[in-house]
């Protein structure tokens, strides 16, 4: 079954680059480029022009990190899932300051991946278990000086403010639920949900969940009480 996303491959192991383009084409992904090193992605994204990059780190530079950042900055609606041998803090940290949305290890499943680049393609964060606590816990530690602002409102008097729903699924976003969690916790469509996360970046201006969640966490939002309770 064809699912329509546009995917690029950025691996400088050939056996494993064409491992990952043959799953995710069997599994209907439309891959569009694949590269061996950072040079030849960044050549390639731009007429390319694929919805998730799914990027190992240690690539012949400009390395993963740096390719993470040029993708986001060239195209901010384009979304980066790490595959990496490496599950080391201080690497998911710089790929995810970076703009990376995911991140795997690959140690994953076939199955892992195909369901990760999906969820990363519909505006999720994906994490190997395990590290998405490390993440979170990082915007924490980054934020922890930051005074909490009215959850009702944006940091920007000037922006629109938030509608209640719009708030109650930040809250969740801010603990790292994912969209299916979410809905399940809240009753309502997975569909509603990506709504609401959607006209949310819209009106904070931003481009991803990782933004958003950071922004959330800087509103105290994360340390609200458990939400639907």
């Amino acid at each position: 079954m064809e699912t329509g996303i546009r995917v690029m491959v950025v691996d400088d192991h050939p056996m494993w680059r064409d491992a990952v383009e043959r799953d995710l084409q069997a599994a209907g992904f439309d891959v569009v480029a694949v590269a061996a090193n950072g040079s030849e992605a960044l050549a390639r994204f731009p007429a390319a022009r694929p919805q998730v990059v799914v990027l190992d780190l240690q690539i012949p530079e400009p390395n993963g990190v740096a390719v993470t950042a040029e993708v986001v900055r060239q195209d901010p609606s384009a979304r980066v899932l790490i595959l990496s041998a490496s599950g080391e803090q201080a690497d998911v940290l710089e790929a995810v300051k970076a703009g990376a949305t995911g991140y795997l290890v690959k140690s994953a499943s076939r199955e892992e991946l195909i369901a990760a680049v999906l969820r990363v393609a519909e505006g999720d964060t994906v994490f190997t278990p395990g590290l998405a606590g490390l993440v979170l816990g990082e915007f924490r530690r980054l934020v922890g000086g930051a005074e909490p602002r009215d959850p009702g409102v944006t940091a920007d008097p000037a922006k629109p403010e938030l509608t209640d729903r719009e708030t109650e699924v930040l809250k969740m976003v801010a603990k790292g639920m994912s969209s299916q969690a979410i809905a399940d916790r809240l009753v309502i469509s997975h569909r509603t949900v990506q709504n609401h996360v959607q006209n949310t970046l819209r009106k904070l201006q931003m481009h991803n969940r990782v933004e958003l969640t950071r922004y959330a966490i800087e509103q105290g939002l994360d340390d609200d009480e458990e939400p639907g309770r």
